[in-house]
């Protein structure tokens, strides 16, 4: 059905998470007529992510807790064909880290997918809303909780788990799309009957990871609690078999309490979707200090590098560096910066025979490591929410190039001795964020990027870091929105903006594009949050100190007392984004746009 560009039947738009379009009505020349055609409210007020799915005359439309979905006519503006509204524990939200965003639905065998806060999994009948089967993922209790969009990948539907600052163990579980019956479970941390490893034929960069690596780099029982969460976007190959995920940070945030490579947090895994068998993995940030989770998506491309054509995958990790690696075999073929102010590295080993291969040189200055426990480590470059977070990149096979939606910030980090338990916040770190000193100013970046060789095409510049997934098509226009609550328009080839018009809210939502009745239509949802709107959703900002940060940042001076003015909640992200709510405010909405005319 993702073969069909009239229709929109997974979040990514299809199993290479491509999140292109052959649509071409919309071309670099028309674009700048385009103008909404109809909107709805879903009638929640937190941080809108994903986005809808639409198949036939139906939009399949979801919002945040607490995980409303709707059907919409797509004959009649939008008109609701059904509603469905689970019923939750509230308590849920407390445990949530990062605002009660929910990544999308999914559909296959006939039904709709919701995957709630609460982890349980529900299959609708997609014709009428009901109920067909529903299934337990996790324990809120424990904080485990839901957020990432289900992915219907051949007879199952998987899903991960979130919770990573709450110690969760991070697992993808495959359930089959008739029953909901337990099909398989990898755990990221753990013996290999449960991380779902051959120590002999499972690899990491070609060589076989060895026995129970999942434990061995570890203190003692630390992986039980050791985080590796699961709440991004996955890819799949058919010729391949081979399902593509990443994996989070490892638990705590303060990494002098759990010594060695934390395996296999911050890892890419590729495991055989019949069994969960891993075939190969690669670690990016091993004993990550920072929060740079490993969980955007993988983007599957065949490419030609160094002369040589390639199965390729390529990553942009929030670490701050792109890594196109070889799909088939796992070996890493390019890692480059995304963001040439990243600084907490000086690049990654790529010489094969090297004991490092592989691994990213620390710079000390930066090590929140070596610096220790109680010690404010300043000027880290990206934050912990990353040179991009869940927002995800687009790719375009007619120019080649990947149009990655990017954080532009920096980060004081302060790590602290914290203890385990269950339900609890398990952070242990105390972490301030602001734009990149001595840069353009703003948060974010748009890029087009060369996979290739690993390197910047162009790059636009943005007020506040651009959290919204990106669209590329074939006419030549890739879209992307902001969180000021831009849709924008630009041209694929030279960045050039076409157009733009603003939403009721921010965005931080995936544009979609769709053919319905012979005209194509782009839809996106506004509504601001997730983890760099928190502050605004969560209602952790006061307008006093909203506009006292704003002030200092246009005259480029970011206080000293910062912290003081406006706090470290939201795990670092209030303050820096503080100036936000002169922009925008809260408000679920749908806006779809067309062309004028017949």
């Amino acid at each position: 059905m993702s073969e069909n560009p009239k229709d929109w039947v997974m979040q990514s738009g299809d199993y290479w998470n491509q999140r292109y379009s052959k649509l071409n009505q919309i071309t670099a020349e028309n674009v700048g007529k385009l103008q909404p055609t109809w909107t709805f409210s879903t009638g929640v007020l937190r941080g809108h992510e994903g986005g809808p799915l639409v198949i036939g005359d139906t939009m399949y439309v979801h919002a945040p807790y607490p995980n409303t979905v709707y059907a919409l006519d797509l004959t009649k503006d939008g008109a609701i064909k059904w509603a469905y509204e689970p019923k939750q524990d509230p308590n849920v939200i407390g445990v949530m880290c990062c605002d009660t965003v929910n990544r999308g639905v999914a559909y296959g065998d006939g039904k709709i997918f919701l995957y709630q806060a609460d982890t349980t999994l529900v299959a609708l009948d997609a014709n009428t809303g009901k109920e067909v089967w529903k299934v337990k993922n996790g324990d809120p209790a424990k904080a485990e909780t839901g957020t990432n969009a289900p992915h219907v990948i051949k007879d199952k539907v998987l899903v991960g788990i979130s919770g990573g600052e709450y110690g969760v163990r991070g697992s993808m579980t495959a359930y089959n799309i008739k029953d909901g019956k337990l099909a398989w479970r990898g755990f990221s941390t753990g013996p290999d009957s449960e991380t779902l490893m051959d120590p002999e034929k499972t690899t990491h960069l070609g060589k076989p990871v060895g026995k129970d690596s999942g434990i061995n780099t570890w203190e003692g029982d630390q992986w039980k609690i050791g985080g590796g969460t699961t709440w991004g976007w996955y890819s799949y190959d058919k010729d391949l078999n081979l399902v593509y995920y990443g994996t989070g940070n490892p638990s705590t945030w303060n990494p002098v309490q759990r010594p060695g490579d934390n395996r296999w947090s911050m890892t890419i895994f590729a495991r055989d979707i019949d069994t969960g068998m891993t075939k190969w993995v690669y670690q990016m940030t091993p004993h990550d200090e920072w929060d740079f989770d490993g969980v955007n998506e993988m983007i599957l491309a065949d490419l030609d590098i160094g002369g040589k054509p390639r199965k390729a995958l390529v990553h942009f990790d929030r670490n701050g560096l792109g890594y196109t690696l070889d799909r088939e075999t796992g070996e890493l073929l390019v890692a480059q910066k995304y963001d040439p102010t990243v600084n907490w590295t000086t690049g990654v080993d790529m010489d094969p025979n090297s004991k490092n291969y592989g691994r990213p040189t620390v710079v000390s200055k930066y090590s929140t490591q070596s610096n220790g426990e109680d010690t404010n480590t300043t000027g880290i470059c990206p934050a912990a929410l990353g040179t991009k977070d869940q927002q995800p990149a687009a790719f375009s096979p007619d120019t080649g190039l990947f149009y990655v939606p990017t954080n532009h910030v920096c980060m004081d980090y302060e790590p602290y001795k914290v203890s385990y338990t269950a339900g609890q916040a398990y952070v242990g770190a105390t972490v301030a964020m602001y734009p990149t000193p001595g840069s353009h100013g703003g948060m974010g970046n748009f890029i087009a990027w060369d996979a290739k060789e690993g390197k910047i095409v162009w790059s636009l510049p943005e007020q506040f870091s651009v959290w919204s997934g990106a669209l590329a098509t074939a006419g030549g226009v890739v879209f992307y929105g902001t969180l000021e609550g831009y849709l924008k328009a630009v041209d694929a080839k030279t960045g050039k903006e076409l157009y733009k018009f603003k939403t009721p809210s921010g965005i931080i939502g995936n544009v979609t594009t769709y053919e319905n009745n012979g005209k194509q239509y782009i839809a996106v949802l506004s509504g601001v949050g997730g983890w760099a709107g928190i502050g605004l959703a969560a209602g952790l900002l006061n307008a006093e100190n909203a506009a006292a940060w704003h002030n200092a940042v246009d005259q480029g001076n970011v206080p000293e007392d910062a912290e003081k003015q406006v706090g470290t909640a939201g795990l670092g992200a209030v303050g820096g984004y503080a100036g936000l709510a002169k922009y925008t405010s809260l408000g679920g909405s749908l806006t779809v746009f067309a062309l004028p005319g017949e």
